[in-house]
């Protein structure tokens, strides 16, 4: 089955069987359809019954109409997710080292190299890392939007400034219910790209009711919103969803079913030499820092196994301070570790919006950059903090990332009130002193080599790996939040 992940759109046909890796950004109110509707031949009077079920439009011949009153007419509920390419997201196509040299990590220096960057990117501090193929759009979005005559370009709200790649709109037509914001799922389903969907988009209100008389009560904002041309948001008419426990590809999607099994007990044998290694190469990543390689290896396998009220309980937060000012160290840091982790993202204080909030006009919910699934590492850069320099929006967002990491929840702002989303992302952060954000744990860096080309040192390290040894470091690192344990009464104590 295609991706929309790998495959540009215009690659694949309307109405065909596809399947999507998505999170779901915002959850529109669900929708009426027709079921089953009727068509009559104008000439001959002769009468068709249809199933509306997969599709954005009634399929009418060229001497038929739908009779809208028809006794046989049976209307129908779907519910509407809008969803995005998961945030971050860095495993599916993980690129070979020999890609990754030409990767300008300097933040500033990427805004000219923006436009054509293929695969990795940095807006004002942050970095992402996606998926070569799912870059590869089929026009700027400028020339798309400008074929379309609309008065501003149309944002597609991804979490991460600078992500490509399709958003669609996802329409459900059974067990809703069971999905909410910010999950990730695997959709197979069939693709819609009518460009009669596109109409809504020209403000004409009369040319609306064409596709569907029932939503004229809806403003110009939102109908834009909820009804973006197909060409920059196609449809997926859902006819398998599962919400996925986990993105990295060398792992069966679901550990705790039988299947997985054999999978998980074959890789156990494996566990301590393969901790031994990953302890050796972090080792290295960190200047010859061992402790400090024991504790990031703890970091990035904690995930919040429960909440006693209100507290989350397996969350573990690590400040690395005495981090060389100056120096290029941290940038190869996250390089490594966005090596190991399936989604990652790194943060910059002042300049982004952290906090999702709903838009009342066109109904939607606005994302920030804390919108991200369960599982997210979440790398904090303090080093690159001049003093004083922290404004409004930057104490706002040392707020929030404070209560990311003591309570793991996002409030989403929806003007009248707070909404509290809980959450279980990963935050490790780098700085030279203590961290001015909370930190279940401190360690001090004390590096017992300084390479005289950090550069070239870590480079060395990375092509040192096999691409092996590196797939196993990643099976250890996902696998090991899963699986299950029991700590004694006495450990307990």
């Amino acid at each position: 089955v295609p991706s929309l992940n790998e495959v540009p759109l215009h690659y694949l046909k309307p109405n065909s069987f596809v399947k999507f890796r998505c999170m779901i950004q915002d959850m529109f109110d669900p929708e009426f359809y027709m079921g089953v509707y009727e068509t009559v031949n104008r000439n001959t009077k002769a009468r068709v019954l249809h199933f509306g079920k997969y599709r954005d439009v009634a399929e009418c011949g060229p001497q038929q109409e739908v009779d809208l009153n028809s006794p046989r007419t049976t209307t129908l509920e779907r519910q509407t997710f809008y969803c995005v390419p998961v945030p971050g997201e860095s495993t599916r196509h993980k690129r070979s080292y020999e890609d990754d040299e030409d990767m300008d990590l300097q933040p500033n220096k990427q805004k000219e190299q923006h436009a054509g960057a293929r695969e990795a990117g940095s807006v004002g501090g942050l970095q992402w890392c996606g998926e070569p193929k799912r870059l590869e759009t089929e026009a700027s979005s400028g020339q798309q939007l400008n074929s379309l005559n609309l008065s501003s370009p149309f944002d597609l709200n991804f979490p991460l400034p600078g992500e490509k790649g399709p958003a669609c709109l996802v329409k459900v037509y059974e067990d809703w219910d069971c999905f909410k914001v910010n999950d990730v799922l695997e959709l197979y389903g069939i693709l819609s790209v009518d460009p009669v969907l596109s109409i809504l988009n020209n403000d004409e209100r009369d040319a609306s009711s064409l596709v569907d008389p029932m939503e004229c009560t809806d403003t110009a904002e939102e109908q834009r919103v909820h009804s973006p041309p197909a060409s920059l948001v196609p449809r997926i008419h859902v006819v398998l969803a599962q919400k996925l426990q986990h993105i990295n590809p060398l792992l069966p999607a679901c550990l705790n079913k039988e299947e997985s099994k054999t999978f998980v007990s074959s890789f156990m044998s494996e566990l301590s030499p393969v901790r031994a290694e990953l302890l050796g190469f972090l080792t290295h990543a960190l200047l010859g820092d061992s402790l400090a390689a024991e504790y990031l290896i703890l970091h990035l396998i904690s995930t919040v196994y429960t909440r006693r009220d209100v507290l989350p309980l397996g969350k573990f937060t690590v400040n690395l301070s005495g981090c060389p000012r100056n120096s290029t160290f941290t940038e190869h840091l996250y390089r490594i570790i966005q090596h190991l982790v399936p989604a990652m993202t790194i943060a910059n204080m002042n300049h982004l919006k952290f906090i999702p909030h709903k838009d009342y006009t066109a109904n939607r919910l606005v994302s920030g950059l804390l919108q991200l699934p369960s599982n997210t590492s979440l790398v904090i850069d303090e080093t690159l903090l001049e003093q004083g320099q922290l404004d409004t929006p930057g104490v706002h967002n040392v707020t929030a990332l404070s209560n990311l990491i003591t309570w793991q929840k996002v409030d989403y702002d929806f003007n009248y009130h707070q909404m509290e989303f809980p959450c279980n992302i990963n935050v490790f952060i780098t700085s030279e002193g203590r961290s001015l954000l909370p930190a279940d744990c401190q360690i001090h860096l004390q590096p017992q080599l300084i390479p005289p080309n950090m550069e070239e040192y870590m480079n060395s390290l990375l092509s040192a790996v096999l691409p092996s040894v590196l797939n196993k470091f990643r099976i250890y690192l996902t696998l090991l939040r899963f699986l299950d344990y029991s700590i004694s009464d006495e450990i307990t104590k």
